[in-house]
């Protein structure tokens, strides 16, 4: 199973304690994947539009614990009338009055994310959307993310209006609002090991970084001072850049600090690379 299914599967075993957040999930779910219909007789029967068992079983669940509406049951015109009195006009955005409370705002994301909610493998990458057929409902979602200070996005796909989340501490904020420990910690556990992969890499990376620098500097003042030895002559130079010459042809693999106790006083780092530079704009010169 894929964890967004994962995920679904985790929010539909939620079941609120509260009949008005059952009713702002359930009015959620069937806003953005729920459907009726009527038969010959001019009876009522209401679904939803979902492959996933999950969602449909979690629906189904809030419909008998709301309504008392019993699964293959038909409804009366009656019923059915009552039913959208409360619920609200499907095609359109919840009715506000549903979620003002924000136990009931939390019910309505993790309605929301079983009816049109899927996130991304987050081995792979964070993402977490919701697709939305309607841009007013994609509005509602985007706003009610905010009562919660999660900043998300709304771009047109296709036929969609899809609500996104790209950052990995936003999607663990949003979970953490839908109810869903479980999948929240499986999802920190993963963020953290990514981040200390990267943040080790970059620490690799770094230090190859410098080796490689340092490395390609030494060979540089290697070159330097042999080309001095051949077309000047170290009795030529000064006594401090003769001897730094020597030293640097006798160690060429150490670093400036371990180069500098090698005198006698020993000199720091800025004294090292003053000499060498010194040698290097001499060579320089001569070739040119």
């Amino acid at each position: 199973m894929s964890f967004s299914g994962e995920v679904k599967e985790e929010l539909a075993r939620h079941i609120s304690n509260a009949r008005h957040c059952q009713i702002a999930e359930l009015a959620a779910i069937m806003h953005f994947c729920g459907q009726y219909g009527q038969d010959e007789r001019g009876s009522f029967t209401i679904g939803f539009q979902t492959e996933n068992e999950a969602v449909v079983r979690k629906g189904f669940t809030l419909l008998k614990k709301t309504f008392n509406i019993e699964t293959g049951l038909s409804l009366e015109n009656s019923e059915m009338q009552e039913f959208l009195q409360k619920i609200g006009n499907f095609e359109e955005p919840v009715n506000g009055m549903l979620i003002k409370n924000s136990c009931c705002k939390r019910a309505f994301l993790r309605g929301a994310f079983l009816g049109v909610g899927s996130i991304s493998d987050p081995q792979k990458g964070y993402h977490l959307e919701f697709a939305c057929t309607d841009e007013e409902k994609a509005k509602q979602l985007q706003e009610v993310m905010g009562f919660f200070d999660i900043e998300s996005k709304i771009i047109f796909r296709k036929k969609y209006y899809v609500v996104y989340l790209k950052e990995g501490a936003c999607i663990v904020d949003l979970l953490n609002v839908c109810e869903a420990p479980v999948s929240l910690m499986r999802l920190e556990n993963l963020r953290i090991l990514k981040e200390m992969r990267n943040s080790v890499n970059r620490r690799v990376n770094c230090e190859t970084a410098n080796i490689a620098k340092t490395v390609n500097a030494a060979s540089r003042q290697m070159d330097d001072i042999e080309y001095l030895e051949v077309h000047y002559g170290f009795q030529n130079l000064p006594e401090s850049l003769q001897q730094m010459a020597e030293i640097r042809l006798e160690h060429p693999d150490m670093s400036l600090k371990e180069l500098g106790e090698c005198f006698d006083p020993p000199i720091g780092k800025s004294g090292v690379n003053h000499r060498l530079r010194k040698l290097s704009e001499l060579a320089d010169k001569l070739r040119g």
